[in-house]
């Protein structure tokens, strides 16, 4: 627990939050009068007794349930990144997922322009891999020169012929990320219907069921055919826009001809 800088968070953050806007009046009478909600105040928003609001300020709750920081972090209006920030500060540990449904929808739209400057094929994707950007050289893998609307679905449903050894080298890894991705985010349309239809696939669901350890591709070799430069492998460089939980951005760089090792690629590492 980091009993300074959550303080100043939580402080600084309540004092931002107008009684009034939750029918609640500024208390009278003598003594200070901070702005914003006063900690009994927050201790009646978020339903908990008197004095748990306290504690957690001045850092001397231990390892505070997450569904207490996330009441008190919706009342508060933080964003994404200061969600994780209270985690770490109260907990010692990243949230067990984002504070919001609908973050991971969009990410800041000067990613359109990171994306096209990038030499190899690159994209973003929300949290349900709905497509947001991307550039040309992404475009030129797929036959009809034009991306898919999901790149999870295509992954699994619609790009199985171009995905060399599909059975072996994508579905299974690709399977399993849409399972985590379920765990986190169940009610997600999207994936539901991606997940209803490999159910359906006689194919598809014996490998489904299976089942794993989800594996993020970043750094992963996989075998492709490129519709404009045929037989080849891409390595997966894999970033999320921080802002946008669930989301990520791709960098797939294509080298044509067979696979060059069976190893994972090096890490960088500073000296």
């Amino acid at each position: 627990m980091n009993k300074r800088a959550l303080k100043r968070l939580l402080k600084d953050r309540r004092a931002l939050i107008a009684p009034e806007a939750h029918g609640l009046t500024r208390p009278t009478g003598s003594g200070r009068r901070a702005p914003g909600l006063s900690q009994h105040q927050v201790d009646q928003l978020v339903n908990r007794a008197f004095g748990t609001y306290h504690r957690l300020e001045s850092g001397t709750y231990p390892n505070p349930p997450v569904d207490l920081l996330r009441d008190i972090a919706r009342l508060f209006v933080l964003n994404e990144q200061e969600w994780i920030s209270l985690c770490r500060y109260a907990r010692g540990e990243d949230p067990p997922g984002p504070l919001y449904d609908t973050s991971g929808n969009a990410v800041p739209a000067a990613w359109e322009d990171a994306v096209a400057a990038v030499a190899h094929p690159a994209y973003v994707t929300d949290a349900s891999w709905n497509l947001l950007t991307c550039n040309g050289q992404f475009h030129r893998l797929f036959a009809s020169g034009q991306a898919p609307e999901n790149t999870m679905r295509w992954m699994l449903i619609d790009g199985r012929e171009q995905l060399t050894d599909w059975t072996n080298a994508w579905a299974p890894l690709v399977m399993t990320q849409l399972q985590a991705a379920l765990a986190q985010r169940p009610d997600d349309k999207v994936l539901c219907e991606i997940e209803r239809e490999l159910l359906s696939d006689p194919l598809a669901r014996p490998l489904y069921e299976v089942g794993g350890t989800s594996v993020h591709p970043d750094g992963d070799e996989r075998p492709i055919w490129h519709a404009a430069d045929g037989p080849g492998w891409v390595t997966m460089c894999v970033a999320q826009p921080m802002s946008a939980p669930g989301a990520r951005f791709m960098i797939l760089i294509f080298r044509p001809g067979p696979r060059r090792s069976s190893q994972r690629p090096p890490m960088l590492q500073a000296r």
